[in-house]
Parts: structure tokens; C-alpha cells; sequence
């Protein structure tokens, strides 16, 4: 039965209890211990406090620069209003991609496609290259937000044919190489251009048919913003806690040696 309740395995909740329960007890515990019985527990205390704070001050910062340690929510991509699924690229301009309206009539999927490319890139879209990281990234928040969470296809049954990224300048600059004090950013969005596939026919034993575009159905295009996430926010606020906690002991402990000097320069009076 003790070999029982000893073997915790895999239950969080209690390793999670019990690795505090050990660290306060044999880190903090343990250096209190000590300087308790040398310098009483009221001054031993503070002592044990003061440098609690100053190791996790210190030890937060290391976490806010690496970004490591305990993080927040990380940076991603996410549904952007006022749509987020445009099914037709006439509509482009009703969902604040684009500001000039394009006309599609009359033409095939792989032309309106090309027309649409034209007008974004004027209007200041980048599309990016195959080989560029952002469109693999862009294109796996679109997969899902069409598979997830519109249950539009399923995978399979469509094909990323473009991706194109706007926005996101930093500010303020001096010039254009020093952007140290840039701590703010403008609003990024991503358009991922998908094409519904031809279904194919699959045999036992063969290697898959390449897809095949559909031609006959307009493409569609997913509209994201990047959401910059707050990775350093645990991290600066643990640092301002225990920066706090830390001036406070230290603050305290000043005023004490100075009551004791000032005590001890007192002159006895005569017997």
C-alpha cells in the first residue's frame, strides 16, 4: 500500500503539489533554517525573503530576453472580420482585401484567378514564394479554419494555389536600419487562395492521381490576421513582482540598520 501511494506516475495535479512542496521546504526552508538560528527569525526572514525575490527577478529576466521558461500565448493566425471565407473573388472588395472591385464574369477559375493576383498586387500584396516559411505557416492556419472550424472541405479535397501578406510594419524608426524602440505594429494580414480539387479515384495498389484543379468553381480565399500573442507577458510580470518584493525587503532592511546604528550611538545613561 506505501509502495502504492509513493509511485506517483503521471498525475500533474500532485507532482505538481509535491515538486513545490520540496522546493520550499529544502530550498527556501532550508536557507531560512540557517539563517534563522544565526540571526534570529524575524531578520532571518527578510533575509530569506529578499533573496527569493532577487533570485526570481533575476531569473524572470533571463525568461522575458530568450523568451523561454514560462511563456504566454504564442504568436498565430487568426479569422479576420468582417469575413473570413470569401467564396467568390467579386466579393474581395465588400470584405476590405481590397479596395477596387474586379469583374470575373466570363471567365474560367484559372483567369479570374490571375485577374484577382493583378489587382491585390497592385494594391500592395506581396505574394509569397513556395519557398518562403510565412506561406507554410499561413496555409496550415487556413487548413484550420476550412477543416475546424467552417467545415468547408475536408482535407484532400483542396489545394493552397497562392498566399499573399500585407501589413505589419514596426514603429517608430530612425531610418530604416535602427528599429530598437520599435515596440509597436500595424495590423498583418494573410489572403491563402484555395482551389477545389477534382475528386479522384483511387485504386488498391497504385500510386495516387496528381490532383487536378476544378476549373468550373470559383476559388476561395481565407482572410487572416496575425494575432502577435503576449510569449513574454508571464515573464515581465513575475520580473515586476519579485522586483517589487525585492526593493520593499531591501528597503526594510535599510531602515533597520539604520534604527540599530542610531540605537547603538546612543550614550549609556550614569549609573
Amino acid at each position: 500500500m506505501l509502495a502504492n501511494l509513493l509511485a506517483v506516475s503521471w498525475q500533474p495535479e500532485i507532482r505538481g503539489y509535491l515538486v513545490v512542496l520540496v522546493m520550499v521546504i529544502t530550498l527556501i526552508g532550508s536557507t531560512y533554517l540557517i539563517l534563522g538560528t544565526n540571526l534570529g527569525a524575524r531578520l532571518g526572514f527578510m533575509i530569506a525573503l529578499a533573496g527569493l525575490a532577487g533570485w526570481m527577478m533575476s531569473m524572470a529576466i533571463i525568461w522575458a530576453v530568450y523568451g523561454i521558461g514560462l511563456v504566454g500565448p504564442t504568436p498565430s493566425w487568426e479569422p479576420a472580420s468582417p469575413a473570413t471565407i470569401v467564396r467568390n473573388g467579386e466579393l474581395l472588395d465588400q470584405a476590405e482585401v481590397i479596395e477596387a472591385g474586379v469583374d470575373l464574369a466570363g471567365l474560367d477559375a484559372s483567369a479570374a484567378s490571375t485577374r484577382v493576383a493583378n489587382q491585390m498586387v497592385t494594391e500592395g500584396w506581396k505574394l509569397l514564394d513556395e519557398a518562403d516559411p510565412r506561406r507554410g505557416q499561413a496555409i496550415a492556419s487556413a487548413d484550420e479554419i476550412i477543416q475546424v472550424e467552417a467545415e468547408e472541405f475536408s482535407a484532400g479535397e483542396y489545394t493552397a494555389v497562392a498566399v499573399y501578406d500585407r501589413g505589419g510594419e514596426r514603429y517608430p524608426k530612425i531610418g530604416e536600419s535602427l528599429d530598437f524602440f520599435a515596440f509597436f505594429h500595424k495590423p498583418r494580414y494573410a489572403v491563402v487562395e484555395v482551389a477545389t480539387l477534382l475528386p479522384q479515384r483511387t485504386e488498391p495498389g497504385r500510386a495516387p492521381a496528381r490532383p487536378v484543379i476544378d476549373e468550373s468553381r470559383s476559388h476561395r480565399y481565407v482572410v487572416m490576421i496575425r494575432d502577435l500573442g503576449a510569449k513574454r507577458q508571464p515573464a515581465f510580470l513575475i520580473a515586476l513582482g519579485s522586483g517589487i518584493i525585492f526593493a520593499l525587503m531591501c528597503w526594510l532592511l535599510h531602515r533597520r540598520e539604520a534604527y540599530l546604528r542610531g540605537n547603538l550611538a546612543l550614550k549609556a545613561p550614569a549609573a
